[in-house]
């Protein structure tokens, strides 16, 4: 890392980037970041944190853990050399990794992404992961199942322990050698079981003395009678360490090779890891995704500094390049010059680096081959170097590497000298480095640079402001405005006499006071029309936040009225639906009495005068829903004239029309005559119509709830079983005609299996009956031959 970016303070922001990595080699990387000087190279950076963090908010990040570096041992396994128990399970836990970074990306299959081809490179090699896992308890414990020979050698192991232990413990209850043990126990020395016995009794049991305790009382012998079983477990032991070994070399062989894939998906997970960990540092930093140019253009909104606590930093705005080649910033000391240009200079290398940055959306960032900056006091006292001739030597090193493709921040140019001589070496510096088509910031308490930053093209003033009222800085950047350097005010405000201040100010030049009032000047109206703006964007919200509500409630209005209208149709057609269906069944009275009564032609005549009637006033009520529905009441209304008597009005308390026949009295009460009948009605309920009085409809009043009750409580079964053919045919026909009048369906009628006589008969009946459309015999589960089921017209 060069010292530019050191003075910039980009170490620090990879340090917070490489504790978000999952292994030690994406930490390495990580701190080895270096921003790119190619703008399609920087581009690609971006496009791979992009991808991770869109990535991220639809799946979730996936899980790094378990990566290790093995390419040592995967290429001792490849020189036929045989890896321990650790290092396999090493190279399982990076197959086991490497399978979980797929098995999260096949969750995202769908999803096309700019990782495609590191995802693509990664191998999942379950068959290696389960070997290892399956053979390999831990890194000093093979498992038995790991060869058949393993599991028989230790079933055969285990099985002579069992032997010995019982043979020892018959030893040790024997009232023998009671006296001669110092402990019941059997323990184990060198690998042999032995048992503890007195010293001064070792001659009493018979066997090999393999060891003696610290004081020299006990002494631990092999008994004679277990020696030669003790001697087939050490052998045991030895072919089981012959398996163990032949096992490992073999799974080393395995892990061999597979060796270059095991490689290729490590590396890509390691370049997984540290994009991902980029994408999740925009999240930690609620950064944004710049828009890159090649152009040395710099546009950068609400900028924030990463390394400011977040309740402490003042985002700012800062742009370079585009109507301006160069930036004067000027201002008082801690009033956040310098932080403006490291903000500027950090910035752009993250963004080299393919790293979000804390700024608003579509900020704009360049790329530039070279960063160059001077930022602090390098005094060096071991150097024999002042902080101008350490200033100088950086500018002399800066002076000689910038070109046409750099950005260069310098701070404090041309200080700690003499000021006329700092001044004017500030202005050439700056003309300098123009020339050579870099771009510059620089921040500076000169005057003439200024007045020079005034005067010249592409060059711009900014500053920091500063409130003489609280004497404390606000941090916010200014561009297009100089600075004042406000000593005299801050000194006054502090308590400094006022004669001292006169004397001062005295000693002030005549032009430097005319520029810092026209400076002033300027600073009082940039902070009128900054308020005036603010009062006007206030006023624009405040309307259009009106405007939103006006047009959310005649939205709201209309879709009442909408939902209103709906429900007069609904209740307009269940009106005229229940009336057809008294109509249906007055009709079928009709029908049946003219039946009874053929030859008698008053009845007939009856009988159709009756229909005739009953399907004029069907059509009546019909035209009077689809017509006249929802003219009862439209809200306020008022008279156009008052009432005279033979005046044609509508009555909206019983939705039909009547005449006038008595003018309204004092309580305005007016009588009525809608056909045969006379009634007094409130004047408010009249609507004046014009013309002569029609024939009044049927008034039209919604269901009620007691019909819609009645309605939904008409049962849809009849059960006739245990009646004759008599009961059963009148029950029957009383059932039908309530179904009908209820509206129903179909009904179903239940006669009983029995002889089958009844549902004969039944069926007989429903054959003729003009109410019914078809019928059936019930299937399984309605009942099979017991019941009918009835569809009625």
């Amino acid at each position: 890392m060069n010292k530019h970016c050191e003075a910039l303070e980009l170490p620090k922001i990879l340090e917070k980037l490489a504790a978000l990595t999952a292994c030690a080699d994406a930490h390495e990387a990580a701190l080895a970041l270096e921003p790119q000087t190619q703008f399609y190279e920087a581009q690609r950076l971006l496009r791979e944190t992009e991808a991770a963090h869109i990535l991220i908010a639809k799946f979730g990040a996936p899980s790094f853990g378990g990566l290790l570096n093995v390419n040592g041992a995967l290429r001792r396994a490849e020189a036929g050399a045989t890896l321990s128990m650790r290092v396999l399970l090493d190279i399982a836990g990076v197959l086991r990794a490497v399978r979980g970074i797929c098995t999260w990306r096949e969750k995202s299959a769908g999803t096309e992404s700019a990782l495609d081809d590191l995802f693509g490179s990664l191998y999942a090699n379950k068959y290696l992961e389960d070997l290892i896992c399956n053979a390999i308890l831990s890194e000093e414990e093979m498992s038995d199942n790991a060869s058949p020979q393993l599991k028989d050698i230790r079933r055969k192991k285990r099985a002579q322990d069992a032997r010995i232990r019982e043979q020892l413990e018959r030893l040790l209850r024997s009232p023998a050698y009671k006296n001669s043990l110092q402990d019941a126990l059997v323990t184990q020395r060198g690998g042999r079981f032995v048992v503890p016995v007195k010293a001064e009794h070792r001659a009493e049991v018979p066997g090999l003395v393999h060891d003696t305790s610290s004081s020299g009382s006990t002494v631990f012998i092999e008994p004679a009678a277990v020696v030669e079983a003790n001697n087939e477990i050490k052998v045991l032991e030895s072919r089981e360490r012959d398996e163990i070994e032949r096992i490992l070399t073999e799974l080393s062989a395995q892990a061999g090779s597979f060796a270059d894939s095991i490689r290729i998906s490590y590396q890509s997970a390691v370049a997984l890891n540290l994009i991902f960990a980029k994408a999740n540092l925009a999240y930690q930093m609620k950064a944004s995704l710049p828009v890159l140019n090649a152009d040395g253009e710099i546009e950068l909104k609400k900028a924030r500094h990463p390394l400011i606590p977040a309740d402490r930093v003042v985002p700012v705005d800062i742009r370079l390049g585009t109507d301006f080649d160069a930036l004067v910033i000027t201002g008082p000391n801690t009033g956040g010059k310098t932080v403006s240009i490291k903000t500027l200079g950090l910035l752009t290398l993250m963004a080299a680096c393919g790293l979000y940055i804390p700024a608003a959306d579509n900020s704009r960032v360049a790329v530039f081959g070279k960063v160059l900056a001077d930022i602090g006091d390098e005094q060096s006292i071991e150097q024999s170097l002042s902080t101008f001739s350490a200033h100088m030597t950086n500018l002399v090193r800066i002076d000689r590497e910038t070109d046409d493709n750099t950005l260069v921040l310098i701070d404090e140019l041309g200080a700690g000298t003499d000021p006329v001589e700092g001044a004017a070496l500030a202005v050439a510096v700056i003309e300098a480095l123009r020339k050579k088509g870099a771009r510059l910031a620089a921040t500076t308490h000169y005057s003439e640079l200024k007045e020079y930053a005034l005067h010249t093209d592409r060059v711009e003033n900014a500053s920091c402001e500063f409130s003489v009222e609280t004497l404390s800085p606000t941090y916010r950047l200014l561009i297009g405005v100089p600075g004042r350097s406000n000593a005299f005010a801050i000194s006054e405000r502090l308590g400094l006499r006022r004669e001292i201040l006169d004397d001062a100010e005295a000693l002030v030049s005549s032009e430097n006071r005319r520029f810092e009032d026209v400076v002033d000047a300027l600073e009082r109206s940039r902070a009128e029309l900054e308020q005036e703006k603010a009062r006007v964007l206030e006023r624009e919200a405040q309307i259009d936040r009106l405007r939103a509500q006006a047009e959310a409630a005649k939205r709201e209005a209309a879709e009442k009225g909408q939902r209103e209208l709906e429900r007069a149709k609904r209740e307009a057609a269940a009106l005229t639906e229940n009336a057809r269906r008294a109509a249906n069944s007055l009709l079928l009275e009709v029908e049946r009495l003219k039946k009874e009564q053929a030859k008698e032609k008053d009845a007939a005549a009856a009988a159709r005068k009756a229909r005739a009637a009953m399907k004029a006033k069907l059509g009546e009520l019909d035209d009077l829903t689809a017509e006249s529905f929802g003219t009862a009441d439209d809200g306020e209304y008022t008279l156009p004239r008052e009432l005279r008597v033979g005046d044609t009005v509508f009555v909206t308390t019983l939705g039909t029309q009547a005449t006038v026949v008595s003018v309204p009295d004092a309580r305005k009460n007016v009588e009525v005559q809608a056909g045969a009948m006379k009634m007094k009605v409130s004047q408010d309920a009249l609507r004046l119509l014009k013309g002569k009085p029609k024939a009044s409809p049927a008034p039209r009043r919604p269901v009620s709830e007691g019909s819609r009750a009645a309605a939904q409580n008409t049962a849809m079964r009849v059960d006739l079983r245990g009646k004759n053919t008599e009961e059963a045919i009148l029950d029957l026909d009383m059932f039908l005609d309530g179904a009908v009048r209820a509206g129903l369906n179909e009904v179903t009628i239940v006669h009983g299996k029995g002889t089958g006589v009844l549902r004969k008969a039944v069926q007989a009946h429903l054959r003729k009956h003009p109410n019914i459309r078809t019928f059936r015999t019930g299937v399984y589960g309605e009942g099979e031959e017991g019941v009918t089921i009835a569809e009625l017209k």
